[in-house]
C-alpha cells in the first residue's frame, strides 16, 4: 500500500492524503505538480522514471468487514525531502527531459 508521503520532496509543500496535485514515481518518490512540470520536467531525480497522479486513499471502508481507507491505514507523517542537489537534479533532467518514461 502506497505510504502516501506528506509533503513534496523539493519545495516541501503539504500534499494531503486527498492532494490532487501530487505526483509520484513507481518507488512513491513524491512531488506537487508544479515541481514535476516546472523544475523536473516529469523526470523523478532519484529513478529517473516518470510521474503519475498519486491515487486518493478514501477515507472510510466501503465494503463491510473490510478494514480500509485512511481510518485503518493513515497518511505517513514523516516528511521526506530529496537528497539530490539542484546540480545534481538538472544534470539528470538534462539527460533524460526529452525520452519519454517509456523509453528511459
Amino acid at each position: 500500500m502506497l505510504e502516501l508521503r506528506p509533503n513534496c520532496e523539493w519545495c516541501d509543500k503539504d500534499l494531503p492524503p486527498d492532494a490532487t496535485e501530487a505526483r509520484i514515481c513507481s518507488y512513491e518518490c513524491t512531488y506537487c505538480a508544479h515541481c514535476v512540470e516546472t523544475i523536473l520536467h516529469n523526470v523523478c531525480p532519484t529513478c529517473g522514471g516518470g510521474f503519475a497522479p498519486r491515487p486518493i486513499r478514501p477515507k472510510g471502508a466501503h465494503r463491510a468487514g473490510l478494514t480500509l481507507g485512511l481510518g485503518h491505514h493513515p497518511a505517513s507523517k514523516e516528511r521526506v525531502h530529496s537528497r539530490w542537489t539542484a546540480t545534481q537534479v538538472a544534470e539528470l533532467i538534462d539527460r533524460l527531459k526529452d525520452t519519454s518514461p517509456q523509453q528511459r
